[in-house]
């Protein structure tokens, strides 16, 4: 990676000395590109992980907080929670991995550890607030600083294994998308003899479908673009509907028990729910903004419209794990870290298909 003369206060002359300097691209403000950004991560404790960084996802979320869009922002900072790499070194009393091992991170780093939603292994519902793999307030000061960078410590209980199975790159996003789509199917028991529609076949969306089709259930995917029903057939989508008017939402009324909803676009909620079966459900993991709901939309047929949060560190590793086994990995590609800011413009185009994925090792300008 680029290096930069710009760098945290940490790079004082009273650091401690074993403290890993980590280059990376940040957000300096909400409206400028990021940039090349020296800093320092912690020195490794007992209980850490120290990892170099060999891939880093880019999520949509990374360029909502970036920006500002869901609230001011301490700046400067280092997004990236699909972060893939290899053990570089571990503190005494670490007892599940060891150096060379692959690894990975999301969206998680740490948590009270101590309630309810913790002790059920669900951290991300963490009641005292968990903290996140950047833009968090870092329990041992600061703020977190995520992936877009050369290296990172973590405390092994939010470091997860990756199988040697699955490639690197193609499993990073699989720590944020991969893991926020699988927590849904399972929580509302996805499998045979159920239809699943999938809303949106984006990021999250085309994870979904696989997921879902690997479960065993009848996936259906719901896009309002025609030039999608290719890309669903070979994703695994049992089925295509094009959803343009009216019309098409009446003709598959009543046809689902689950719909996962992956859309982050403002769109009618009400229109998707009339396509519920009676107790059917919508979950909501895109994050478009204020949307109203009907009453009707749902007591007429007992439907539900939830919501759901990437998922614990136990329920991610399970995901990495069938996803080893029925040889899912996300559609990728790859950039260098020079090309972010040009990925992030054509994120907003929606034009990737379907994960950008920063190789942290690649040389400029290849």
């Amino acid at each position: 990676m680029s290096t930069s003369s710009s760098s945290s206060p940490s790079s004082s002359s009273s650091q401690v000395a074993n403290e890993v300097k980590a280059q990376g691209y940040a957000a300096f403000d909400p409206t400028s590109s990021l940039k090349p950004f020296v800093f320092h991560r912690r020195s490794p404790e007992k209980t850490d992980v120290q990892i170099k960084i060999l891939f880093c996802g880019i999520c949509h979320s990374d360029v909502h907080w970036v920006k500002g869009d869901w609230g001011p922002q301490t700046y400067p900072v280092v997004p990236g929670h699909e972060i893939v790499g290899r053990v570089e070194s571990v503190g005494p009393a670490v007892k599940k991995f060891k150096v060379g091992d692959l690894v990975g991170v999301g969206c998680l780093v740490d948590s009270c550890r101590e309630c309810g939603s913790c002790r059920e292994d669900e951290e991300q519902y963490c009641e005292r607030g968990g903290t996140f793999t950047y833009g968090s307030p870092d329990p041992r000061g600061g703020i977190t600083q995520g992936g877009y960078s050369s290296h990172i410590v973590v405390e092994e209980r939010f470091v997860l294994r990756v199988p040697e199975s699955i490639s690197p790159a193609s499993a990073a996003p699989l720590l944020c998308a991969g893991i926020t789509t699988y927590s849904p199917l399972k929580h509302w028991k996805a499998g045979p003899g159920q239809h699943i529609a999938v809303a949106g076949l984006g990021g999250l969306g085309h994870m979904a479908v696989k997921i879902a089709r690997a479960m065993g259930a009848h996936v259906t995917v719901l896009s309002t673009s025609l030039k999608k029903q290719k890309d669903a057939e070979r994703l695994g989508a049992h089925e295509f509907i094009a959803l343009s008017g009216a019309n098409d939402f009446a003709k598959s009324a009543k046809k689902f028990d689950l719909i996962i909803n992956t859309i982050s676009a403002s769109h009618s909620y009400d229109a998707y729910l009339s396509l519920l079966k009676k107790n059917g459900t919508m979950v909501l993991v895109g994050l478009p903004g204020p949307q109203p709901v009907q009453a009707f939309s749902l007591v007429g047929g007992r439907r539900r419209l939830a919501g759901s949060l990437i998922g614990g560190i136990r329920e991610t590793q399970e995901m990495l794990d069938f996803c080893a086994q029925h040889k899912i990995a996300a559609d990728i590609e790859t950039v260098n870290p020079e090309q972010i800011n040009s990925a992030y413009e054509r994120l907003l185009k929606n034009d990737v298909h379907y994960r950008f994925v920063i190789d942290l090792q690649a040389e400029a300008g290849s």
